[in-house]
């Protein structure tokens, strides 16, 4: 099922009594979701990536804007009438029904033409619990599983009626790293199977960017860019997409274009063309260092992190605007570090180096010389 979001807007009443201006959660939402894809809302807290979604069930009603759901304008249309699965963050499971009564339950409220007979409603139960392999706890009650058991549970209610739309809210927050990691693999296998429109929304942009189609990256109530997860990480559209995807984050310097040649601090470190002369802010991805001894950035080193396949290499310099510089590099290259080193050089990647304008973060576009 396509869904489409048409300058959806969202306001709330202000509470500030010194301030009486309305409060923008969703701010002119204007997206196409394909159909069968599963979609990742992706932002920090209180950016409007729930609100979003609460708009797209009819939890919420936009202040303006349109929902669609294939042709269907829905939204004027109460949550019921939707044809939507939602899965929350708390699971919402009832406490004194077993896993075959909390996943039948959406199915006994089926009421006209829709209604199933019994053994209709069990043959589904069963369906649904043996897409998120929990068909063997049956008989259980909430109290008696797991949280990712749990977290299967609800996932298993909300596509027991076969939704048009599956929309999941921080489905993953209450699991260990471990779980997490699991069960965002079982939703995506999932979603696969069964080809239903889902729309997950996550502050975590390792959980968007591993499951998701495509990323939805979001910030006060408006988008900052769209696109696929590897997409919008090697190419963020500014500032803050840069740095809010990737982990280790990306490092941002001070820097300054003279004459074709970006300058951090005194070091000349990439020519390019294409971007005029003065002040910029520069990223550098951590995986977009190379240690030379003879590179082009010189840094102070404060220390080596081993993490098995690659090193963490922690730096300062006086260019950069966070407190230390992380470059990523192979295990292999370890033994150029001397035991006794208080300083490194760098030559930079340039497809990992990003510009931007300093009074409004936009991205900077250039071309390397080589």
């Amino acid at each position: 099922m396509k869904v489409v979001l048409r300058n959806l807007t969202k306001k709330f009443p202000s509470r500030d009594k010194k301030n009486k201006s309305d409060v923008i959660a969703v701010n002119n939402f204007d997206f196409e979701i394909p159909d069968g894809k599963l979609i990742g809302l992706l932002g920090p807290s209180g950016c409007g990536k729930s609100t979003t979604l609460n708009l797209i069930s009819g939890l919420e009603k936009p202040t303006a804007g349109q929902v669609f759901f294939g042709e269907d304008d829905v939204t004027g249309l109460p949550p019921e009438h939707r044809g939507i699965g939602l899965v929350f963050q708390n699971y919402a499971l009832y406490p004194h029904l077993t896993v075959r009564q909390n996943i039948l339950f959406p199915l006994e409220n089926l009421k006209g033409k829709d209604k199933l007979s019994k053994a209709e409603m069990l043959e589904k139960a069963m369906e649904a619990a043996k897409l998120v392999q929990i068909d063997e706890l049956m008989e259980r009650k909430p109290g008696e599983l797991s949280g990712g058991q749990q977290q299967r549970v609800a996932i298993a209610r909300a596509l027991v009626k076969r939704p048009r739309v599956l929309l999941l809210d921080e489905p993953l927050s209450n699991l260990d790293a471990r779980l997490r990691l699991q069960t965002r693999e079982e939703i995506k296998r999932i979603q696969k199977e069964t080809g239903i429109t889902t729309i997950f929304v996550t502050h975590d942009q390792e959980e968007a960017m591993s499951i998701s189609d495509m990323i939805v990256v979001m910030k006060d109530g408006m988008v900052q860019q769209i696109g696929r997860p590897q997409e919008v990480y090697d190419s963020p559209a500014n500032l803050f997409v840069a740095k809010f995807l990737g982990t280790p984050p990306v490092n941002v310097f001070q820097g300054q274009i003279k004459g074709g040649t970006l300058y951090l601090d005194i070091d000349p470190v990439l020519e390019l063309s294409g971007a005029s002369d003065g002040p910029v802010y520069a990223g550098v991805r951590p995986e977009g260092f190379l240690l030379r001894k003879d590179g082009a950035l010189g840094c102070e080193l404060s220390g080596v992190e081993v993490m098995g396949r690659d090193i963490s290499v922690v730096a300062s310099n006086k260019a950069s605007m966070m407190p230390a510089i992380r470059a990523i590099i192979g295990a292999e290259n370890l033994a150029e570090i001397s035991a006794d080193a208080v300083q490194v050089r760098f030559d930079l990647k340039p497809n990992k180096v990003f510009l931007f304008r300093p009074e409004t973060e936009e991205r900077i576009l250039f071309e390397a010389v080589k």
